[in-house]
């Protein structure tokens, strides 16, 4: 149950003045329908009235304020083409002129409010126009004793449609009062250490600026707030995977032999990280508890090693196992490079995707129910209600950064074997996550880091050039083909845009076509995934030496042969996608080469973006760094990803509290386990506050 000094604040917005039944439909899609929504929703810039010239000497642009007395009313002609003149009241005082300047407006309101003879203090946007001076649709005009009751310094808020800045002012306004004293769930030394308030001084510190300063994300109140949020969050993640751990799973014991006998298969020694990487998982998969780690492994790092190694040990203890891929190539590609592997082991696999239909679906679909396939390939066509295992051990998810805490939890329900543990979950990545954010998405995980490459493969060499140069560019590339090489071409888009002037794919194989021939390609996202497979197996064997393509080529796709990647309109492309795409190449024995081709001029961004590509091949140094740039939301990719939705906290701005928070909650948690303490009652209460209800049935479960 919520506890009762909350309930003020769980009102609905409607108890506020201004907010009626249509007005609470608009916030309740925008900022939330409840009074605590209104008082997480921070200003973004202010009105500052302290400044108050004389009209002689004020500053074009800037907002003033000035007493003058009205002068006369000119009102327009209302009749004709004539009636969208404007409404203007002339005004003056010993310094000067002004005109107040209303479209569209209700004479009868501005003759009230305005009369003539009457002083008032007019307050707005100052311009001049015409050399006079003018102020269109004033802020405010009001008698001396009601302008000061305003506050000098006003906060301006983020609006939408049908939103008004002053009814929106009000209401939070008014709700401010309302704030109730609550325990303090900080730590007290901490708090006095940053030099913050208490958490209801923070939030009308916020709503009361009184300076450009106090709209810094690193304001002491701002955050002093930020902090909350991402302790509720934390706290959360941190009780989700206690209970994680405390829920049956399957000891698996350790799968020697047939490991053994897949090391002596690969034609390659295993790095430091992934042996680092196998031992985690062995060791979490031997315990009888739910394993849920992230691997997280720079592009070429051989992730693919590691996830065979623990589906081995599944299977050498009777469970079955599945790999989930994003794509249909991808799936497909898994299942030529563990095929071979599987089958020496004599391990019985099959693909699963869409493309299985009808009788062969259903043959597939028995045989595994029925415990005689071990591991399943496939997309998430795997995971649908239909799929029955047998005795569903371990789930390895490929490249499915995007899914949420609640789909990983599902996940690992999926296993209904007669033991009654859980499905013990692998989710790994190509994709580098900055530590900031593997805090932040995958608290409720174990991760595994691998930057290490394979031994042999060489450095990338990276060029940035222009697209002036174009022409140079496409006839270098004979020189690669004579000797054997495969070249990727990667463009954008796949047919013109009227909106955007970029070299469409379809276009620019036109053009290679006619220097190259029939050793050109195309592949893209509107082709069939049946089409695609196949231009990529022609690719794969060499019979196309060149393969244009959009960004399907991005995540997985592996051609050794391939040693040329050149990247069309780069400045268009984020950092770990360009960072992913140069991966497709050094991949084989051969030295290899990235040209980056852009058009200028190049925004400081873009600049920044292409110079760190030249610069370093370390995923995670691009992660880092592609953070700065972007933002959290992009990085993971905005919505679909399965990181939350902040309102207080920033990822970008407030990432130095993160470890802070992190370090908190581990020690929080070993001394107070159920939260029982004064400071354990009041985190209570912060999980209620940032609606994370579902955390506190993990502490009365124990």
């Amino acid at each position: 149950m919520r506890p009762t000094r909350l309930d003020r604040l769980f009102a609905d917005a409607t108890t506020l003045p201004g907010i009626g039944p249509k007005l609470v439909k608009v916030l309740a899609e925008f900022t939330g329908d409840k009074l605590i929504d209104l008082l997480f929703h921070l200003p973004s810039n202010l009105i500052d009235r302290q400044y108050r010239p004389s009209l002689s000497e004020v500053e074009d642009g800037r907002i003033a304020t000035f007493e003058v007395e009205v002068m006369k009313h000119e009102v327009p002609p209302n009749q004709g083409r004539r009636r969208n003149l404007p409404y203007r009241i002339l005004c003056g005082n010993e310094t000067g002129y002004l005109s107040l300047v209303f479209f569209r407006a209700r004479g009868d309101w501005l003759g009230k409010a305005m009369p003539e003879g009457a002083k008032r203090m007019v307050s707005g946007r100052v311009e001049r126009f015409r050399e006079q001076l003018q102020i269109v649709h004033p802020d405010h005009m009001l008698p001396q004793a009601e302008f000061d009751k305003l506050p000098i310094v006003e906060p301006v808020y983020p609006l939408t449609a049908g939103l008004s800045a002053k009814v929106l002012m009000k209401a939070i306004q008014v709700a401010l009062p309302e704030l109730p004293a609550l325990p303090e769930w900080q730590e007290a030394e901490w708090v006095k250490q940053q030099g913050w308030a208490d958490w209801q001084g923070a939030v009308q510190a916020v709503h009361r600026p009184e300076n450009m300063a106090a709209l810094d994300p690193q304001n002491a109140a701002r955050a002093r707030l930020a902090y909350d949020e991402l302790l509720a969050h934390q706290l959360v993640l941190a009780l989700v995977r206690r209970d994680r751990k405390k829920q049956q799973g399957r000891s698996y014991k350790t799968a020697d032999e047939m490991q053994n006998r897949l090391l002596g298969l690969l034609p390659f020694p295993l790095t430091g990280s992934q042996e680092n990487a196998i031992a985690d998982i062995r060791a979490d998969m031997a315990e009888p508890m739910r394993m849920l780690r992230l691997l997280q492994g720079d592009v070429g790092s051989g992730k693919t090693v590691v996830a065979v190694m623990a589906m081995l040990q599944a299977v050498a203890n009777g469970a079955q196992a599945a790999l989930m891929a994003p794509t249909e190539i991808l799936a497909r590609q898994h299942a030529e490079t563990l095929g071979p592997w599987l089958d020496e082991l004599g391990i019985n696999w099959q693909v699963m995707t869409a493309r299985n239909k009808g009788k062969l679906r259903q043959e597939s679909l028995d045989a595994l129910a029925a415990g005689d396939v071990k591991i399943a390939i496939g997309t998430h066509a795997l995971f649908q209600d239909d799929v029955a295992f047998k005795d569903l051990g371990l789930a390895v998810v490929d490249e499915q950064h995007r899914f949420g805490v609640q789909q990983r939890m599902a996940l690992s329900n999926k296993g209904n074997n007669d033991e009654g543990g859980g499905v013990d979950v692998l989710v790994m990545t190509a994709t580098p996550i900055p530590r900031t954010l593997t805090l932040t998405a995958y608290g409720d995980m174990d991760v595994s880091r691998m930057p290490d490459k394979p031994p042999g493969r060489k450095p990338v060499d990276t060029r940035v050039i222009s697209m002036d140069r174009y022409e140079e560019v496409a006839q270098s590339l004979g020189n690669a083909i004579k000797d054997g090489a495969r070249v990727y071409w990667v463009c954008p888009l796949v047919s013109e845009s009227e909106l955007v002037d970029l070299a469409a794919a379809e276009d620019r194989a036109k053009a290679l076509h006619a220097v190259y021939g029939d050793t050109v390609g195309i592949v893209h996202g509107q082709m069939k995934p049946a089409e695609k497979d196949a231009v990529m197996a022609r690719f794969a064997s060499g019979e196309i030496s060149i393969l244009v393509a959009t960004t399907v080529i991005e995540v997985g796709v592996n051609v050794p042969e391939a040693t040329v990647m050149v990247i069309e309109h780069a400045e268009r492309f984020g950092l770990a996608q360009l960072h992913q795409l140069r991966g497709r190449v050094g991949r084989g024995l051969d030295k290899s080469s990235c040209v980056l081709l852009y058009r200028g001029p190049l925004g400081e961004t873009a600049k920044a973006r292409l110079s760190i590509m030249r610069e370093t091949e370390d995923g995670f140094k691009i992660a880092e760094e592609d953070l700065r740039l972007r933002g959290a939301g992009e990085v993971l990719g905005t919505r679909q990803s399965g990181l939350p939705a902040f309102r207080l906290a920033d990822l970008e701005t407030h990432a130095d509290l993160l470890p802070a928070v992190h370090d908190d909650v581990k020690l929080l948690l070993e001394r107070d386990p159920l939260l029982k303490s004064p400071r354990g009652e009041a985190l209570r209460v912060l999980l209620y506050l940032f609606r994370r209800d579902e955390a506190i049935r993990f502490l009365q479960s124990g």
